[in-house]
């Protein structure tokens, strides 16, 4: 079950607000770990077992190690870490694991494709920063299991993210409010999610899906750039857009989430776009990877180490997959060579040249992220930069080019600060009317995604796979 469905909109969501509120507080955390157990189970109902032994494997942990010091306390850590990475590696990298020593070895170990736990990356990472903190006690045990579980399964931000560090929302498990403003929010905000979900990024991502069925020996040049550029915006306003929903889902709840996306596309360098971009995951690696390797205060060999461990994780957290672990490498580089060598340099460029910069790495790095394999990320790659004997224009480029233009133009506004901006003067002005006719804007928003999802069976989810 997604967000943008029907029978998450119109059947799950009233009916889990509605045992929500006629709940005592004492009771309404239960509730929300149940829906939430529901949620999962309905996509992954053998997985949810899964999900069961999780938490209760790592609440037991942590009460054995909270009453534990020294070596035994530690060795209780590093068991609890290989569990939960084992689970994920188990599901998410065996198979490419005993893919790769098959090619290598040319032998035939024989193996199952198991089905990915939905939101496995996610929730785990979860657990790790609960893990970790109370291993260095930086947080308090959660004593509570019912508590825990929510912490773990909460279904508004279960699948995407944003990835919630336990010492972010510890009191808000036990202690939140809702008011009618509040709600109001998070009803705005998951309005407004919705709409770049079902909107913008699935019509975009047609184009994309379209490019991508072509024969890259079929390509112009011209519709080799209308596709990657289309699919930068389809993966941007898809994965913004649920953040912004499971953001406004918390809300609704009580629940204050981190904000996962800060306009990356305006950024004027590879690192701050990385500094916009899915910000609760870059979080999490700085926080319990990159600081605790030493950060930016090491030697220039070991920055370079550092930043190749944590991008190699990086992109392999994205998948199993070779596109996935060259695209990690890919930032890792730009990165640090940005760090070290030319960021000053950058600097003193006009802005409009600093902006070009960095779209145009991003748009090479959404490439191999996009690619079902490295042969097909490096022909595209070659006819987008006019290395391969592809003609530069051809009547395919100009029809998706005509027949998209205006979807390509609210793409470019909608990814600047532009459009909130004035909606947030609208809405704050003195004049009734005008914040009637602002609000209105929500009503228009949620009315056309409906429509699209009741006509339309283009309705893709990019992180499902994660």
């Amino acid at each position: 079950m997604v967000f943008s469905s029907i029978i998450f909109l119109f059947t799950f969501l009233p009916i889990v607000l509605l045992l929500y509120y006629v709940s005592p507080k004492t009771l309404r955390n239960a509730v929300l770990l149940l829906v939430s157990l529901f949620f999962y189970a309905w996509g992954e109902p053998v997985y949810v077992f899964l999900m069961l032994f999780t938490i209760f494997f790592d609440y037991g942990m942590g009460l054995f190690m909270d009453r534990k010091e020294g070596k035994t306390r530690k060795k209780i850590f590093i068991f609890t870490l290989i569990v939960n990475l084992g689970f994920l590696f188990f599901f998410k990298y065996f198979g490419f694991l005993i893919e790769n020593i098959n090619q290598i070895f040319l032998i035939a170990i024989p193996y199952e494709t198991l089905p990915l736990p939905i939101g496995i990356s996610f929730y785990t990472f979860q657990i790790l920063s609960y893990v970790i903190d109370l291993y260095l006690k930086k947080i308090q045990l959660q004593k509570n299991v019912i508590s825990f579980g929510l912490y773990v399964t909460m279904f508004p931000q279960l699948i995407a993210g944003p990835i919630v560090r336990y010492s972010d929302i510890n009191a808000q498990l036990s202690n939140r409010f809702v008011d009618q403003e509040k709600f109001g929010q998070g009803v705005e905000r998951f309005i407004q999610g919705l709409g770049k979900k079902v909107l913008l990024a699935n019509n975009i991502g047609y184009v994309w899906t379209m490019v991508q069925g072509m024969e890259t020996s079929e390509l112009s040049v011209l519709t080799a750039w209308i596709g990657i550029i289309a699919f930068t915006f389809q993966i941007y306003f898809d994965f913004s857009g649920y953040s912004d929903m499971a953001i406004g889902l918390g809300k609704m709840f009580g629940f204050d989430f981190m904000e996962n996306f800060n306009y990356p596309y305006i950024s004027k360098s590879v690192s701050e776009f990385w500094r916009r971009w899915h910000i609760s995951l870059g979080t999490w690696f700085k926080e319990y990877l990159y600081i605790p390797l030493g950060g930016n205060r090491v030697p220039i060999p070991r920055l370079f180490i550092n930043l190749c461990i944590v991008w190699f994780l990086t992109g392999l957290w994205h998948g199993a997959s070779w596109n996935f672990v060259i695209w990690g490498g890919y930032y890792g580089l730009i990165l640090f060579f940005e760090k070290v060598f030319f960021q000053k340099y950058l600097d003193l460029a006009p802005q409009f040249l600093q902006h070009f910069y960095a779209m145009i790495l991003v748009i090479i790095g959404w490439v191999f992220f996009a690619s079902p394999d490295m042969n097909y990320a490096l022909n595209y790659i070659s006819i987008l930069f006019l290395t391969a004997q592809h003609p530069l224009v051809d009547t395919t480029a100009l029809y998706y080019l005509g027949t998209n233009f205006l979807i390509f133009l609210l793409c470019i506004i909608c990814s600047t600060p532009i459009v909130n901006t004035i909606y947030n003067k609208l809405i704050h002005t003195e004049k009734n009317w005008v914040v009637s006719c602002a609000l209105g804007l929500n009503g228009i928003i949620i009315f056309l995604s409906i429509a699209y999802l009741v006509t339309e069976t283009y309705n893709p989810f990019l992180y499902f796979r994660f």
